[in-house]
């Protein structure tokens, strides 16, 4: 799994596509037709503004109030709206829930279509074609390889995401969290989590 969950480049020149990204974009900045500052700005504005927190927050939250989930689960991108969340480009955004009989985990097969407007840019590995391929396949296989390890009797769903809609895992919530806040949740709420790659963080004062 090392070349799915490492993005060092170190010992591997970029992706075609990224190169090709890199062109295009020098292209246009060099003829005048784009200003860096405004690339720099859009890159700042999903690097630091925007990103997993938000999300985290709005699974955290989805934790403590049924309502508000029920309502996620029921119409995601409308709920979304009422917190801000927008820019979807047109896309519907699903939410699905992952509970004691179903794993569910999120792929674009096709390119790298992704919610950034909750959860940010998203990972490299997301992008690559070795996950693009194998989680369809062997997802059972391909989570185990993140660490991920779910029981065999319990159900993998694999979501397929595209321009129309995109996907988001609710997690399970880690267990002896009960006492704590929505944003102490948030903390243990991480990227991986929400597109199913991994489990919510564990809790560490969770009694054993």
């Amino acid at each position: 799994m090392d070349q799915i969950t490492r993005s060092d480049g170190y010992t591997q020149p970029p992706p075609y596509v990224a190169l090709r990204i890199k062109a295009i974009q020098s292209l246009l900045v060099e003829k005048g037709l784009v200003a860096q500052d405004a690339l720099d700005e859009v890159v700042d504005i999903y690097e630091n503004r925007i990103g997993p927190k938000d999300g985290a927050a709005v699974i955290a939250r989805a934790w403590v109030e049924p309502e508000f989930k029920a309502r996620l689960l029921e119409d995601g991108i409308g709920t979304l709206a009422e917190l801000g969340m927008t820019g979807f480009e047109g896309a519907h955004v699903l939410f699905v829930e992952n509970t004691d009989q179903v794993h569910n985990v999120v792929v674009c097969t096709l390119c790298s279509c992704y919610p950034w407007a909750v959860l940010g840019l998203p990972p490299a590995w997301y992008k690559a074609p070795q996950y693009r391929s194998r989680v369809v396949l062997e997802p059972r296989k391909v989570l185990a390889e993140f660490g991920t390890t779910v029981p065999s009797e319990k159900e993998i769903r694999v979501w397929d995401s595209t321009a129309e809609i995109r996907y988001i895992v609710i997690p399970q919530r880690p267990s002896g969290t009960e006492g704590l806040s929505v944003d102490q949740l948030a903390e243990l709420v991480n990227r991986d989590s929400m597109i199913g790659t991994r489990f919510a963080t564990p809790y560490e004062g969770a009694a054993a």
